[in-house]
């Protein structure tokens, strides 16, 4: 199968800034990792009304067996400044870090999907890094299919409410749209 299907070979011409944007990029997406792990167990504490100290947590990992990452230090650290922090990514420390590797990290990401090399952990972690750094994301295109296949209306940024569009004579066939929503659009 693999003799079937093939990509591009890319020439890297300066092996030792890929091998520097790998290093860089590595550490992003750790940042990252941790950042996401971090919010999963703050996000469960609050369902769950537990008082999760994520300093403590990261504390606690350091000693043992299996993460003992100095880094942890530094989580714990960026907690301890401010224990309500929102994510490590806007941590002023670790905020500066990231912005200082994400374009090394873009440039792996490239090279790899431009070579046909699967690179998931990074590419993941750097969409979930754009997502939150967005003021604003597309969801205006899943209401919109929303809207058009189901009739559930899109909210606005510019007015508040529920909307619709009728998007075409077949549209109608999904039923009493009027009574879902406050107006067509």
């Amino acid at each position: 199968y693999q003799r079937r299907v093939h990509g591009e070979v890319i020439v890297v011409a300066d092996k030792k800034q890929l091998i520097e944007d790998v290093r860089q990029a590595l550490y992003a997406a750790k940042i990252v990792s941790y950042a996401q792990g971090m919010n999963l167990i703050r996000d469960g504490g609050l369902q769950n009304d537990w008082n999760i100290d994520l300093g403590e947590c990261a504390r606690i990992w350091k000693g043992g067996c299996i993460i003992r990452a100095v880094f942890l230090d530094r989580i714990k650290n960026a907690y301890v400044k401010n224990k309500d922090l929102a994510n490590l990514l806007v941590d002023p420390d670790f905020a500066t870090e990231m912005n200082a590797r994400q374009l090394a990290w873009r440039r792996v990401i490239n090279i790899g999907v431009t070579a046909g090399i699967p690179c998931p952990a990074f590419a993941g972690a750097l969409a979930y890094f754009d997502a939150y750094r967005r003021d604003s994301l597309p969801a205006n295109l899943t209401q919109a299919q929303r809207d058009f296949f189901g009739g559930h209306s899109f909210e606005r940024i510019d007015r508040a409410g529920p909307f619709h569009c009728l998007w075409d004579d077949a549209h109608f066939q999904i039923g009493d749209v009027a009574a879902r929503t406050q107006g067509n659009v």
